[in-house]
Parts: C-alpha cells; structure tokens; sequence
C-alpha cells in the first residue's frame, strides 16, 4: 500500500523539486549574466559540468540495459542536442538579460500549452469534443496563449509589494526606453519555449527507441557541448569570453549544469515516459512564484501591472489543462482495469449467429482453457 502511493506520488515531487531548482538557476543565471558572462559560453559550461556529473552513473548503472546507439537514434541525440542545450538556453539567457528574472519565468508557463499543441500535431495527444476533459484541454491553452499575449503587448505600472513606492518620473522615462529590448526579450523567451517544447516532444519519440534514460542524458549533455562550442567559436571571436574565476560566472555554470541539466534532464526523461510531455510541463506556475518571490528579494525586480495579468491567465489556463489531463487518465485507468479484469476472469462472452438461426454463447475460461458452448434458439 505504501509503496503503490509512493509510485503515485513519485512523479509530482519530482517535478515540485525541480522547480525549486529552475528557480534558483533563474536568479543565479541573471547575476552572472549582468556581471559579464557571455551567454553561449555559460550554456556550454552548463553542459561540461552536467556531462562530468552524468556519465559515471550512465556507464555504471545501464550498462546491461543500454541499447544499440543506431543511426536514426544519433540522428535524434544530435537534435536534441542542438533543440535544448544550444537554442533554448542561447535564446532564453538572452530574453532573461533583456528582460527580467520573474518575467522570464512568467513567460515559461506557456511551456505545457505549446507542448500540447505540438502534442497534438505529432499525434502524442487526442482531442475528442464529445469529452468534457478534451474541451478542457482545449480552453485551458487558449487562455494561457492569451495571458502570454497579455504580457507580452501590456506592461503597465510597476507594482512594487514589498516597499508600496510608487513610480517616479525618471523611472517612467528609463522604463520607455527599455521598452524594446523588453519586447526583443519577450520574443526571445518565447522562442526559446517553443525550442523546449519540441525538445520534450522528440525526447518522448526517442525514449521509445532507446528506453535508456541516463544514457540519452548524457548523449545529449555531450552533443550539446560539442555543437555550444562550434557555435560560440563562430559568434565569438574573442577567446577571452571563456575566462572565469570563482564568482558567479562559476557558480552559475556549476548550479545550472548540475542541477538543470544533469538531474532535470534525467528526471523530465522518467516522468516524460510514465505520464507524458504536457504533464512534465505542467508545473512551471509554481518555478514562477518562487522566483518572483527571490526575484523581488534578492534582485529587488520590478513588477508590472501586466506581468500579473498576464501569469494569472496563465496559471488558470494551465490548471484547466492539468484538470483535462487528470481526468483523462482516470479514465484511461478505469477502461484498462476493467480489460484486466475481464482477462483475468477469464469470463468472455460473445455472441456469434450461426446458420441454424440460433444463437451460440461462447464461454471461456481462460486459466483452465476450457470452453462452454450453449445454444439458445433465437
């Protein structure tokens, strides 16, 4: 009994966990990028350090288990090496620099509805309008779309809980023109979501070919160093961008590389492959809140008027999917159940119309293998 609710209960502390994590690599992220780091070289650190951290526990412990590395699945690694590790983190460390720690994290909410729309165009989920939880789906990405709109077009006056100062005519003008690098920023976020999202989708494929979980983790922390490096030597010209010292800058790479790279990847793999990619996606309203609250503290960011707009159309439009997708698997659930069961009854009756107009009812008993067959004049 109690092992069966930790089974139940395993995957949502998971996710809960790692956005803890996610939130504390927001901060950190955004102190080192503010003191110089440039963006590709820490996206590239990230992976050193999660590859370091990975593949021991890859070699040791799916040694008997991993399968053949074929050309198709390389193919796939070298996708979602380029997917996650260079253009997700590359776009988004250059939307969180532009814009800010609570805001990016806002804007990441739209993971799970974007998720869910490439779900449906791959085919990974179905919607069926006869279906109170596919409508559900359906109207819960909708409105989390439109509160990523939301804060996307809208900012407002800034909403400062912790000191209830009010805006001053020098903060107006500094906010004015700050204001395209925020769109810039806004954008780069979004783009760096959908990266993500197809990174979850084509993690969900390739899991089904190579059911290695570490293994593919640690594949792709290597592809991702491998193609981070081509890219910065391309955009980077000045060899000294890759210096860093025991501050931040190494903090960051260190934090991020371990703990949302290395661990996340390997934990995002497991629930992806028991629940599902828009369930793996659908607990970053709870990374927002937390790094809102270090954000104001820590950083002390400002918040505006249409950030808080915008996440509570996202919190409320992420909760009606999560709803759909929990009512969909009880019903799942159920409907397998009662498969089992009638197979482990053994007790299948059909009715078969033979050629003397009389009905025959076919019992079977499936342990025993023996049948009944009874006739009843139609």
């Amino acid at each position: 009994m109690v092992s069966e609710m930790l089974n139940k209960v395993k995957p949502y502390l998971c996710m809960i966990s790692l956005q803890f994590g996610y939130a504390g690599m927001y901060v950190i992220s955004l102190v080192s990028l503010k003191h110089g780091m440039n963006h590709y070289v820490l996206a590239v650190y990230r992976h050193v350090v999660a590859t370091i951290v990975i593949v021991p526990f890859a070699l040791l412990l799916e040694r008997k288990i991993r399968p053949k590395l074929t050309l198709p699945i390389f193919l796939r690694v070298v996708a979602l090496g380029f997917l996650e590790p260079v253009m997700d983190q590359n776009l988004y460390y250059v939307g969180l620099k532009y814009t800010s720690a609570t805001f990016a994290s806002a804007v990441v909410n739209v993971l799970p509805a974007i998720t869910f729309i490439m779900a449906l165009i791959f085919r990974l989920e179905s919607v069926n309008f006869k279906k109170i939880y596919s409508v559900a789906k359906v109207i819960g990405t909708t409105i989390t779309v439109s509160g990523a709109m939301v804060m996307t077009l809208y900012r407002g006056p800034i909403i400062d809980f912790l000191h209830g100062r009010e805006q001053t005519h020098q903060e107006t003008n500094s906010e004015s023109s700050n204001h395209q690098h925020h769109l810039a920023g806004t954008l780069m976020v979004l783009g760096s979501v959908v990266a993500w999202s197809g990174f979850f989708i084509l993690q969900s494929f390739t899991l089904k070919k190579y059911p290695a979980e570490l293994s593919l983790t640690a594949l792709v922390c290597v592809m991702g160093v491998v193609e981070g490096t081509a890219i910065t030597l391309v955009m980077e010209r000045d060899m000294s961008v890759w210096k860093i010292g025991f501050d931040s800058r190494l903090l960051a790479a260190v934090y991020s590389g371990v703990v949302c790279s290395g661990v996340a990847y390997y934990v995002q793999g497991l629930v992806n492959k028991e629940r599902g990619p828009v369930f793996a996606t659908s607990f970053s309203p709870l990374c927002m809140i937390i790094t809102g609250a270090l954000g104001a503290i820590v950083l002390s960011e400002k918040v505006h008027l249409g950030s808080i707009i915008g996440a509570i159309f996202i919190v409320i439009g992420l909760y009606t999917v999560v709803w759909g997708k929990s009512k969909e698997g009880r019903n799942s659930s159920s409907t397998a159940a009662s498969l089992t069961n009638i197979e482990k009854n053994g007790n299948l009756e059909l009715p078969i119309k033979n050629d003397t107009k009389s009905v025959v009812l076919v019992s079977s008993n499936v342990v025993n293998g023996d049948a009944e067959v009874l006739k009843i004049p139609a």
